[in-house]
């Protein structure tokens, strides 16, 4: 099967295919490496919904038009809600993303927390949650995801949550999942198989590829063979691709690539995800808005099939590339 229509919203121009992530700045701690620099010192709800909006602003002048949030970005899915109804044209216009199955518990602190956030993919959260949503974002709603779905989740086999989001899809939002951990692949394959009434119930999917972490790529494909919309996330490995952050030996090929290019390192890391065939979306995780001018200029790299295999050996085992992110910060 054709993509479906709706990924056609996203093929030109080709700024078009990226999108801005908000999981950086709706919430004063995360996991992006060196962000303590990226954003204020006070990082109170004001200034972070002032950051968020000056990047929206950015991103939809620059062409952007999808828009990722979740429940668990703190009060993301409030900033993004408030831009929408300050700018009707633009709210017209983009596509809006948003995520539940976590819940944010570290109330607005970035230490002396025991978890950022809990996730329960239970038919009780989705009720729950869903309103949260909607009453951020009223009908600024287009994908809904269950959040970082593994092959164990719940989501995947129960009824009564399966029966409330084909509900959902019947009100025409588009339901499907993220997925996270080193077998994001045997969930994205669980996840084409669930059917409600004899109809597949998911048709989109946000999972993690960036070149030292491809491990997903041939179920990413078969998802869009099927239909649904494939959008990228952590393209840039929370910051471990960034120009600031890549200074190892085992990343000197994306140097090499990126010098022989003329382009920034995050730039190539994106467009190495946007160059996939298979990818619809590939999200821009900006703290900044130099950041974000940045990673925009990975729409004009087109990267060839020669300077892909060259980044091939960046990979990693999963388990050793989720082992590492696991233990990165949230500052």
């Amino acid at each position: 099967m054709a993509a479906a229509p709706f990924a056609d919203r996203f093929v030109d121009p080709p700024v078009r295919k990226f999108g801005l992530g908000t999981a950086a700045v709706g919430r004063p701690g995360y996991i992006t490496l060196g962000r303590e620099n990226d954003l204020p010192a006070e990082r109170t709800v004001a200034a972070l919904r002032e950051r968020t909006h000056a990047l929206l602003d950015s991103a939809y002048g620059a062409g952007v038009r999808y828009f990722d949030t979740a429940r668990s970005y703190g009060r993301a899915e409030e900033f993004l809600g408030a831009w929408l109804t300050a700018r009707p044209e633009a709210a017209a216009e983009v596509v809006v993303g948003s995520k539940w199955g976590y819940t944010y518990t570290a109330d607005w602190r970035t230490s002396g927390v025991a978890a950022h956030e809990v996730k329960e993919h239970s038919a009780a959260v989705f009720d729950r949650q869903i309103a949260e949503t909607r009453a951020r974002l009223g009908r600024h709603l287009d994908v809904y995801l269950i959040h970082s779905v593994t092959p164990d989740s719940p989501a995947l086999t129960d009824p009564a949550l399966h029966t409330r989001l084909a509900k959902l899809a019947a009100e025409g939002v588009r339901v499907g999942l993220s997925t996270s951990g080193p077998e994001q692949a045997r969930a994205l394959r669980a996840a084409l198989r669930v059917t409600v009434d004899g109809r597949p119930l998911f048709a989109a999917v946000q999972a993690t590829w960036n070149p030292l972490e491809p491990s997903a790529a041939q179920a990413l494909a078969e998802a869009h063979e099927a239909g649904w919309l494939v959008v990228v996330k952590e393209a840039m490995a929370n910051g471990r691709l960034a120009d600031r952050n890549a200074t190892g030996p085992d990343t000197a090929v994306l140097r090499t690539v990126a010098a022989r290019t003329d382009a920034s390192l995050d730039a190539v890391a994106l467009a190495a995800a946007a160059a996939q065939p298979w990818a619809d979306v590939v999200l821009s995780g900006a703290a900044t808005v130099q950041q974000l001018s940045s990673n925009l200029t990975a729409a004009g790299l087109a990267l060839g099939v020669d300077d892909l295999a060259e980044l091939a050996p960046l990979a990693e085992a999963p388990e050793a590339y989720w082992h590492t992110r696991a233990a990165l910060p949230w500052t």
